[in-house]
């Protein structure tokens, strides 16, 4: 007789596309995406558990497209089966070495089909799992980019909402000037919410000076200034800090533990956007790590993302405790939800409390 397998064993691996579409085009300085091109990973253990995660490349944020995604994932689906999902680290680190970079997307999905499956066999969560430190958070909301009218009715919306702080795309088309428009036509929506602007890494000095003159003629504070320069241009960054007195954040340029050290050797900014996206859960601890010891503070976002792989960043961020900033409202951005579960939000909060197994997403098509 064959031994029996342990439960955790991985006994198959499905990959499929997953396009959902946008209410409307979700535009940053690197351009827009109309169709949310994702992909959805489903892992089965061998006591029937089965666990899913997502994969949301964003070619405009950092190259990764829906075709690549499909075919590091496909591969490794023939390599998974017979591996133990516990050692999901492990299985993350091989993927990492034999996928064709840039693969944090799709690493992404793995590692969180992987966790979810084990989670749930455990009968835990994933906020649990990450430390149980919290179940909530506070989002904002994003405005992309486009013209001030519809600046100003976004902003309106997100208010009506009851979510307090708008995070606000700038670096698009028109420049500084055209920006500054946006930003008062959001101001005049929004009076008195607190504002991020997000520059994608798409500014240049002298296009981020002339905004920030703009900004300081007009009375107008943003709590955090995010990667508004290029990804490398450290010493820019510490600068910008440094004359308008304002937050800098790092998000591009931040995606490993080594990034990270480098930003905070640089003093080029005081909070670092966490994305799973960008180098996977494992990655991402390891940028959690780094910059609590470099005293960095601690923001989760995301790509363009339905509620599954939002759920999982929820879980982490408030598991693991000590985020300032959330950045999780793609859900909102997207005319379809293949899923049900996930996070629940109430204004402006996000609560995971709720969520008793993995991260508590399931497709709708397992449910019928």
């Amino acid at each position: 007789m064959a031994p029996a397998l342990h439960p955790t064993t991985i006994r198959s691996v499905r990959v499929t596309a997953m396009d959902i579409p946008l209410l409307a085009p979700f535009g940053i300085s690197g351009g827009a995406l109309e169709v949310a091109a994702n992909a959805l990973v489903r892992v089965e253990l061998a006591d029937g558990t089965l666990g899913h995660g997502e994969a949301a490349p964003f070619p405009a944020y950092n190259g990764e497209t829906q075709p690549g995604t499909l075919g590091s994932l496909s591969s490794a689906a023939n390599w998974l089966p017979g591996r133990d999902a516990s050692d999901w680290e492990g299985i993350g680190a091989e993927f990492r070495a034999r996928a064709a970079p840039p693969c944090g997307a799709a690493l992404c999905a793995l590692e969180t089909a992987l966790l979810d499956a084990v989670a749930r066999s455990a009968g835990t969560s994933l906020w649990r799992h990450f430390g149980g430190a919290g179940t909530e958070l506070e989002t904002d909301m994003t405005v992309t980019t486009g013209t001030p009218d519809e600046a100003r009715a976004a902003a309106r919306a997100i208010r009506r909402r009851g979510i307090r702080t708008i995070k606000a795309k700038v670096g698009g088309p028109g420049g500084p000037s055209a920006d500054l428009l946006r930003i008062c036509a959001i101001m005049e929506a929004a009076p008195g919410s607190p504002l991020i602007l997000d520059g994608n890494a798409r500014l240049g000095r002298a296009e981020a000076r002339e905004l920030v003159a703009g900004l300081r003629e007009r009375g107008i504070e943003p709590i955090l200034l995010e990667q508004w320069l290029p990804r490398d241009d450290l010493e820019g960054m510490r600068a910008l800090g440094e004359e308008t007195g304002w937050t800098v954040a790092a998000d591009e340029g931040v995606a490993t533990a080594g990034d990270l050290r480098r930003v905070a050797r640089s003093g080029a900014a005081q909070v670092v956007n966490i994305k799973l996206m960008k180098d996977g859960i494992s990655g991402a601890l390891g940028v959690v790590g780094a910059a609590r010891e470099a005293g960095i503070g601690l923001m989760i976002g995301g790509n363009v993302e339905s509620i599954l792989a939002m759920t999982a960043s929820a879980c982490f961020a408030a598991g693991l405790g000590g985020f300032a900033h959330a950045d999780l409202d793609t859900p909102l951005f997207l005319a379809e939800n293949p899923f049900q579960g996930g996070y629940t939000l109430e204004g402006s909060r996000i609560s995971v409390a709720h969520i008793s197994h993995g991260h508590g997403v399931l497709p709708a098509d397992l449910l019928l």
